[in-house]
């Protein structure tokens, strides 16, 4: 692709009109409207309609216009970031982080951005694949994941232990539960992560150990939505103390027992890079 003509094409999208963008670009208006076919006849579609003395972006135009905005906006932050410095004034930290994460942790990662004004950063909540595929595509500029990864000759992953949080009994606060062969555990509800996270394989172990013969209600991969059940259903939860932090401190919750020996771990993921986002840097010094 000749990015000349994306540009041109950017410009046109924006005014609407041939002849505003040629002055503006000081160019002809015969070479641009000539750039702008060149860039139609190399995509295979048209990306503008005429309606009147407008120009009108079809369906083609306004995808291609959508990424345009994103190329060139990345472009202008580059010159930022080589010219005035790598202080990370003025640019966006993009952080990605599993949907099966705790929102207070990621509250607690993002606590020193939000009190400064002059970093913008976007979150995005996304299954494990798709956080390690925008990851690998130079999408986002960290990873938070509660799972760890391995990096190989191809992809060079650089994985660091944020926090390790211990893993508890939580449940209404009218239960009357002290340890761990206390016979009030048995044939109780609960709500619990799917077989397939590492917590769960953790309860299953002392619950066959202990014998509690738990009645499982309902299993939930999103701490989110195990947060909402433990509060809503009167039943007891596994789960990492932060995820039900206002519910503890609040009497609306109970915490019983801490499990032994069970953790849940929290993982910033990067990809090994020339030059790391200022930000991140920033961000990942407050773990170490």
């Amino acid at each position: 692709m000749n990015y000349k003509h994306l540009y041109y094409f950017w410009h046109v999208a924006e005014s609407g009109h041939l002849t505003q963008t040629a002055q503006k670009l000081h160019v002809s208006q015969s070479a641009l409207s000539a750039q702008i076919k060149q860039l139609e006849e190399w995509l295979g579609t048209p990306l503008f309609e005429r309606q009147g003395r407008q120009l009108v972006l079809t369906q083609a135009g306004y995808i291609a216009r959508q990424y345009a905005d994103r190329i060139f906006q990345e472009g202008n932050n580059l010159i930022k970031q080589l010219k005035q410095g790598m202080d990370g004034s003025d640019l966006v930290i993009r952080i990605g982080h599993a949907s099966t994460m705790s929102r207070n942790f990621v509250e607690a990662f993002i606590h020193d951005l939000v009190h400064q004004q002059d970093v913008q950063y976007r979150l995005h909540s996304m299954t494990p694949d798709q956080l390690f595929n925008e990851l690998a595509n130079h999408q986002i500029d960290i990873a938070l994941a509660n799972t760890n990864v391995r990096g190989s000759d191809k992809q060079l992953w650089q994985s660091r232990l944020l926090a390790r949080q211990p893993v508890s009994i939580i449940g209404p606060p009218d239960s009357a539960i002290e340890n761990l062969t206390d016979a009030t555990l048995r044939n109780k509800n609960w709500v619990l992560p799917p077989e397939n996270m590492p917590l769960r394989s953790a309860f299953d172990m002392l619950s066959a150990e202990y014998n509690w013969q738990p009645r499982v209600l309902a299993e939930a991969d999103d701490m989110a939505m195990l947060r909402l059940l433990a509060r809503d259903t009167g039943a007891l939860v596994v789960i990492p103390d932060v995820v039900v932090r206002d519910e503890l401190n609040n009497g609306q919750l109970k915490r019983y027992l801490t499990l032994p020996n069970v953790f849940e771990h929290f993982y910033g993921i990067t990809l090994k890079r020339p030059f790391e986002h200022p930000m991140v840097a920033r961000l990942l010094k407050r773990f170490v």
